[in-house]
C-alpha cells in the first residue's frame, strides 16, 4: 500500500431510570426480594434481553456519527428542584416543569422529570450501577427524562422502547483531605438529615441547579446503549447515556448517603448498597472524535496537495 493509501486507512480507523413499581415487593437488602429474585417476581421484563446496568468496556465501544452534543434546557435554573424524598429505596428529587434535553442523538425532545442516586456503603464500598472496565464507583446519579410527545405520561413512555432517556453520571471521591465539596453537593446532602425515614419528603430551597451538580463533566463525551430501568419492573424502554467524565465529591458527603437514611423508620436498617448487579453486556456506542477526524482530514488534504504539486 502506498503512503497516501496508508494515511487514508489510518484516518478511517480513528474514532471520528428509576420508576419503581409499588405493586411489586422488591428490595435491595433481603434475599427474598433482592435483585437475584427480580426475574421471578417481575417476570415481564426483569429477565429480558436488554437489561441494565452493564459494564462498559471502552476498548470494545463502537463509534456513531449521530451522537452529537446535548442541549440541556434550563439545567442552569436555580429553582429546578421541587422536592427531595427518601423513597425507602433511594433519594429522589422531583423537578419542576420546564426542564428538557435534546440532541445527543435522541429522536425528539425529552422532558426532564427527576433525578435519583445509587450508592454502596460509603466511599470505601462502591455502589455505582454501571461500571467502566470492571471498576465500580462510589455512587451514580441518574437524571430521568421521558419523550416530550408523551406529556410526562410515564405509562406511555415505558411502553416505548425509547420512551425514556436516562443520563448516568459516575461519582468518585475527590482527591485530598477536602470536606463538604463541592458546595452544591454539600447543600444537597444537607437535606438528608430532614428525610431520615422511608416516605419522608421536604421542599427544596432555591439555589442549586442541575448544572451545579455536574462540575467538571463535559456533556459532549459519553457512551450510549439501549437498555432498561434498573428497578422492577425493569422495562426495556431506556436510551442510556453514561458520561465519560466523573463527578468528584468529597468523602464525607458520599458517606452521608449510607449513614443517615433508613429503609423504613429509625429502627429499620440503613439504606446501603442501593444498586442492581451487572447484567449481560450490550452493544455500546460513543460519539465520533471530531478533533481527530478533522486532523486526519486536514492532513489528507495537505498530502494530496503535495502529491498534486499544489502550494
Amino acid at each position: 500500500m502506498n503512503f497516501l493509501g496508508t494515511l487514508l486507512t489510518l484516518c478511517v480507523l480513528v474514532p471520528s431510570a428509576h420508576f419503581a413499581d409499588s405493586s411489586i415487593a422488591w428490595c435491595y437488602n433481603l434475599p427474598t426480594c433482592n435483585d437475584t429474585t427480580w426475574p421471578t417476581i417481575a417476570t415481564v421484563s426483569c429477565n429480558g434481553s436488554r437489561q441494565s446496568p452493564i459494564n462498559i468496556a471502552p476498548g470494545s465501544v463502537q463509534t456513531d456519527p449521530n451522537l452529537n452534543a446535548f442541549t440541556l434546557n434550563n439545567f442552569d435554573s436555580p429553582i429546578a428542584m421541587d422536592t427531595i424524598a427518601n423513597t425507602g429505596k433511594t433519594v429522589q428529587i422531583n423537578l419542576v416543569r420546564g426542564l428538557s434535553i435534546s440532541g445527543g442523538g435522541l429522536s425528539e425532545n425529552y422532558d426532564t422529570l427527576q433525578l435519583h442516586l445509587h450508592w454502596g456503603r460509603g466511599a470505601s464500598v462502591p455502589g455505582s450501577e454501571h461500571t467502566l472496565n470492571g471498576r465500580r464507583y462510589p455512587m451514580e446519579l441518574h437524571i430521568v427524562n421521558s419523550k416530550a410527545s408523551y406529556n410526562r405520561n410515564t405509562t406511555l413512555a415505558v411502553a416505548d422502547s425509547t420512551g425514556l432517556a436516562a443520563l448516568g453520571f459516575l461519582i468518585e471521591e475527590m482527591e485530598g483531605n477536602t470536606t463538604g465539596q463541592p458546595a452544591s453537593w454539600q447543600t444537597l446532602s444537607s437535606y438528608l438529615a430532614r428525610i431520615p425515614n422511608g416516605g419522608d419528603s421536604v421542599l427544596v430551597t432555591a439555589g442549586v441547579s442541575l448544572n451545579d451538580l455536574l462540575p467538571g463533566v463535559d456533556t459532549t463525551r459519553y457512551y450510549r446503549y439501549l437498555g432498561s430501568l434498573t428497578t422492577p419492573t425493569c422495562d426495556e424502554a431506556v436510551v442510556w447515556t453514561v458520561f465519560k467524565d466523573t463527578i468528584k465529591v468529597s468523602r464525607d458527603v458520599i458517606d452521608r448517603f449510607s449513614s443517615m437514611l433508613h429503609i423504613d423508620n429509625s429502627t429499620s436498617p440503613l439504606m446501603v448498597n442501593t444498586y442492581r448487579n451487572l447484567q449481560p453486556a450490550l452493544r455500546v456506542t460513543t460519539q465520533v472524535n471530531s478533533s481527530a477526524s478533522k486532523a486526519c482530514f486536514s492532513l489528507g488534504l495537505m498530502v494530496l496537495s503535495v502529491l498534486l504539486g499544489r502550494p
